[in-house]
């Protein structure tokens, strides 16, 4: 038994169970329909893939190495998240959420998704961190690093979809009018504060630089 695998196992699963915008997007559209809270649960998953390739080819190290390519990435990824959020609040105002969604299937929720995780730049710095501590001396880096990335996004294809799963379960009592503005109401405010956070960081981190 392996027992560094294990304890990375640990570690990754907790950082994608951890709330947060990925979190928050795939129960926001679980109360649309099982299918588009699947679609993305996919997308985030095909995000963090997206990510952890881009640490095992190294190339998050230019993220690192690069601040300002770094800050154009959270600025982009709170705006998308902010957007998402006032989408969400909007909805509130609505008869019904559905009918808003539904025409575009899963590929919109897929999209939404996938950008969500995929703008968010801390992700393939943190797993560009984290791998080469779980790679044992004297054994080669890439095998190793790739089944690293493989077991982070077999978590996120387990966990996330079991989520929507859990939300469309609750849909009927989720989806009651006040219940239904009750979570819009919560999750668009979620949203929206990740998106404020994503957005103010790189600022006061310039404000700080040119101080």
């Amino acid at each position: 038994m392996d027992g560094q695998l294990i304890a990375f196992t640990g570690v990754a699963a907790g950082m994608v169970a951890m709330p947060g915008a990925d979190f928050t997007i795939v129960v926001r559209n679980a109360l649309v329909s099982r299918r588009a809270g699947v679609a993305s649960a996919f997308g985030v998953a095909g995000g963090l893939l997206l990510h952890t390739a881009l640490a095992v080819a190294g190339v998050a190290a230019v993220l690192a190495a690069v601040p300002a390519l770094f800050r154009a990435l959270q600025l982009l990824g709170g705006a998308y998240v902010l957007y998402l959020g006032v989408r969400t609040l909007r909805s509130m105002s609505r008869a019904d959420t559905a009918v808003e969604e539904g025409g575009s299937g899963a590929a919109r929720p897929l999209r939404q998704g996938f950008v969500t995780n995929a703008l968010n730049p801390k992700a393939p710095i943190t797993f560009l961190s984290l791998m080469p501590q779980f790679v044992p001396a004297g054994e080669p880096a890439l095998p190793r690093t790739l089944l690293l990335a493989l077991i982070v996004v077999v978590l996120a294809l387990v966990w996330f979809p079991a989520v929507a799963l859990l939300v469309d379960r609750l849909g009927r009592l989720l989806r009651r009018p006040r219940a239904a503005r009750l979570v819009a109401g919560v999750t668009g405010a979620a949203l929206m504060v990740l998106g404020a956070v994503l957005l103010l960081e790189p600022l006061l981190a310039l404000e700080r630089g040119s101080a």
